[in-house]
């Protein structure tokens, strides 16, 4: 990954687009369904970000130059090496967005991977995300354990569970699943033993479970490419341990023979 993928919020703020042209006019519209005021360069001030299209070179390195000078992160169509942010192709499910980049090298790709997509994910599945957040305090009542809490969570938001984003109207079922007799998926000691070092390797179930995971004891040659399949804030410890084992549900994840 050479990228750190972000949301900013722009919503009231400037940002700055500099050019003419049906590309220009996009990246204003762009701006402004996001809920940003676009305004040219003498109104930086007060803005963090910016796009530059200009078709001839030199204008647009002079014009990043003095907008960097300034502090802006400057995106530049068609040209990643001026860029410190590409943008990329949106699927809109308000408020759920799935953003699919591509580090500039191909827009066409990322819009071709959108639109397939896009047949994928129902219509409801913004509702899905604001029924969720609103059921926030009774889901903290419903499981006060943070981890025992995440684990219900995926396992009703898992294929065929309860609360699958897959399915349209699953949001519609919320209350009525937080109300019933569902039960978090149990903590517990699963061990993995890896079939090759290929993450593409990995059963549908094995990346479940490390999607899943609040502890990962691994193998010292496991591969980063193994271990970034599991959730970003798991922790993980190499084998063998020297302390207690974590709590929760932990993943013992061993290399292939």
């Amino acid at each position: 990954m050479k990228s750190l993928p972000l949301f900013h919020r722009i919503a009231g703020q400037r940002v700055v687009v500099l050019g003419d042209g049906v590309a220009a006019e996009a990246k204003r519209r762009l701006v402004e369904r996001a809920g940003g005021i676009p305004v040219g360069e003498p109104e930086a001030h007060g803005a963090a970000l910016a796009f530059v299209v200009l078709e001839d070179e030199r204008a647009a390195r002079a014009a990043v130059r003095r907008l960097k000078h300034f502090g802006l992160l400057v995106n530049v169509p068609d040209r990643p090496s001026l860029c410190d942010f590409t943008v990329p192709s949106v699927l809109d499910r308000d408020p759920v967005l799935v953003a699919i980049g591509t580090g500039g090298a191909s827009a066409g790709l990322a819009k071709a991977l959108r639109l397939r997509l896009e047949g994928m994910l129902p219509q409801g599945l913004g509702a899905l995300a604001e029924a969720l957040q609103a059921a926030r305090g009774a889901l903290r009542g419903r499981w006060p354990d943070a981890g025992e809490r995440r684990r219900a969570l995926d396992a009703a938001l898992g294929e065929g569970g309860a609360l699958d984003p897959l399915r349209e109207g699953a949001g519609e079922s919320l209350a009525a699943w937080v109300a019933g007799q569902a039960e978090a998926a149990p903590a517990g000691r699963y061990e993995i033993v890896l079939s090759s070092n290929d993450p593409e390797d990995l059963t549908l179930r094995q990346a479940r479970l490390l999607g899943s995971a609040d502890a990962i004891l691994h193998d010292p040659a496991v591969p980063a490419a193994i271990l970034d399949r599991a959730r970003a804030d798991a922790q993980r410890l190499t084998l063998p341990l020297s302390g207690p084992e974590p709590d929760g549900l932990v993943i013992v994840l061993r290399g292939p023979n």
